[in-house]
């Protein structure tokens, strides 16, 4: 076996070099190590302290989305109430004039059917008249006896509803 010395081995100058370059830049190695580190550390405090603004934010628009979800409640609520007296109102006023027209029509009917009794009334006046007219002049043209006249006027008044069927016929 062959040794060889402790200064031919690579691997010991490369130890060496390592030591060297270690003690000549380490330091502005280490600050440039701790720069980037301490970057690093910042960009991600800063990224965690955006994080907690946006988790803020997000709250406050979670609870303002929470009151405006409720007061929408509220507002709905009331419109349902108020609808529901509206249609309740509404369907009193409307079986009001319900009752105000019939309480008219009646009125109407009322008065169709007084004007239509008048108008009997007058008719049979008229034609009683007529019929006690006819007579009259039959009575004093012919001159009859009192038996005679009063078989007249009997039958005059007999044939009273039959000229009233005639009349309202026509």
């Amino acid at each position: 076996m062959h040794e060889t010395s402790f200064w031919a081995e690579p691997r010991t100058w490369v130890i060496i070099a390592f030591v060297i370059f270690f003690a000549l830049f380490g330091r502005k190695l280490w600050t440039v190590i701790t720069q980037i580190l301490d970057g690093r550390a910042t960009m991600v405090r800063t990224e965690l302290e955006e994080a907690a603004r946006l988790r803020r934010e997000a709250e406050a628009m979670l609870h303002d989305a929470q009151e405006r979800r409720a007061a929408a409640l509220r507002d709905a609520k009331a419109m349902l109430e108020s609808a529901g007296a509206e249609a309740a109102r509404v369907a009193e006023q409307a079986r009001a004039d319900v009752e105000a027209s019939m309480r008219r029509r009646e009125r109407m009917a009322a008065d169709r059917i007084h004007a239509a009794e008048a108008a009997a009334v007058t008719e049979v006046r008229r034609v009683a008249t007529d019929v006690a007219m006819q007579a009259a002049t039959q009575v004093l043209a012919g001159g009859l006896g009192a038996a005679t006249e009063a078989a007249l006027v009997d039958r005059a008044i007999a044939g009273l509803p039959a000229a009233l069927a005639g009349r309202h016929a026509a």
